[in-house]
């Protein structure tokens, strides 16, 4: 039993039975103990999985050339904050300095990292040592105020802790208590009269047997954001679905998945604080939350088709199409792009709050914002 089940089960034993949110917190976020917050937790080929950013830089290219635009929409302010919450190793913020530093928006350009880790933090200054004089951390959103920009969510609301529940003859919430040194699951009322709401909210009907997640963190994050930026963009990527996908009869055992060595498991209860866990996203609840503190949502599409639109021809050409591995890097490209892959699994948003009516190329192809 390792150092995080014994907080756990000592928390448990101690206090009662704990939310499965609550758990999940935990097992993520514990200072020092999990998964997110471990000085052992590796991203990447070498650790659990990986993200776009991993993949290709043209990932991060492809996301200068957005913020590049949006700072055109907003007049080109002399101060344009690209602000990135859950940056890893800071792969993509070292992409996007590589393609913007020799165009006219970077002399506007402050990009700022959230990371309450000290020692994340000194792994991604050690990635960006060239950029120091750029780059700024802080270790919470809320330490900014009254900024313009864009906030990057890049596979951040995935990890947001969620609250498990499950219809029986009436609805049940998951919660996580301990039998001896075993971590188990038990079933009892809501713990928030917010799960109800946001069911009715989304106009959700559950079938008995049915078992999924309800992501209510989002709508706080999203406040902060608000409180943060007084004109400019959240661009999100993720991998989820609109809500009358997610809640559709054929997904009645959730979206939660644990990846662990490169492989996927489904009991978050093993390999505890060393495995990660994520939720799909709702993204017609980031819509509507947003949209009631005044962010319009712009556009929504696969990222592949976002990318494809917003020129992503061009940064091969441009970057590539002298480099002796062209192949090489033709072949990781499409993984950004193509059917099959994370191109269409991960979801590309983009909302925005100001006076301007913006129009974004990445969303010419095709523009799904009003089937969430």
């Amino acid at each position: 039993m390792n150092p995080l089940e014994q907080k756990i089960i000592w928390k448990i034993k101690n206090n009662g039975p704990i939310t499965f949110e609550t758990f999940m917190d935990i097992v993520l976020y514990e200072p020092g103990l999990g998964y997110y917050a471990s000085d052992k937790t590796e991203i990447g080929r070498a650790g659990d999985f990986y993200t776009s950013q991993h993949l290709h830089p043209a990932f991060g290219a492809m996301i200068g050339k957005q913020i590049e635009e949006m700072w055109e929409i907003i007049e080109k302010p002399a101060d344009f904050y690209a602000v990135e919450p859950g940056a890893g190793a800071g792969l993509m913020c070292k992409d996007v300095m590589d393609y913007l530093h020799s165009r006219e928006v970077f002399s506007s350009l402050k990009y700022v990292m959230i990371e309450p880790s000290p020692f994340m933090q000194h792994k991604q200054k050690k990635l960006l040592k060239g950029y120091l004089d750029k780059v700024k951390w802080v270790p919470s959103l809320k330490e900014l105020s009254n900024i313009k920009g864009c906030v990057l969510s890049n596979e951040l609301l995935d990890a947001f802790p969620v609250h498990l529940i499950e219809m029986e003859n009436e609805l049940k919430e998951i919660y996580v208590t301990a039998d001896n040194d075993d971590i188990k699951e038990i079933k009892g009322a809501l713990s928030t009269d917010a799960i109800s709401y946001y069911l009715k909210e989304f106009s959700i009907e559950l079938p008995r047997g049915y078992r999924t997640e309800i992501n209510l963190r989002i709508k706080d994050w999203l406040k902060t954001v608000n409180e943060v930026l007084s004109e400019g963009f959240i661009l999100t990527i993720d991998y989820g679905h609109p809500a009358w996908d997610y809640y559709s009869e054929d997904r009645n055992r959730g979206t939660l998945l644990c990846y662990y060595k490169h492989q996927v498991f489904e009991d978050p209860y093993k390999n505890i604080g060393e495995q990660d866990i994520t939720a799909h996203v709702n993204f017609s609840s980031v819509k509507k939350w947003g949209k009631e503190l005044g962010f319009e949502t712009l556009g929504f599409c696969r990222q592949g088709t976002f990318f494809i639109a917003l020129g992503i021809d061009k940064i091969i050409k441009e970057l590539y199409e002298n480099s002796p591995n062209y192949l090489f890097e033709i072949a990781n490209i499409k993984r950004l792009i193509f059917p099959g892959t994370i191109g269409e699994t991960h979801k590309v948003m983009i909302q925005y709050k100001g006076k301007a009516k913006p129009s974004l190329r990445g969303f010419s192809i095709k523009n799904q914002k009003d089937r969430l």
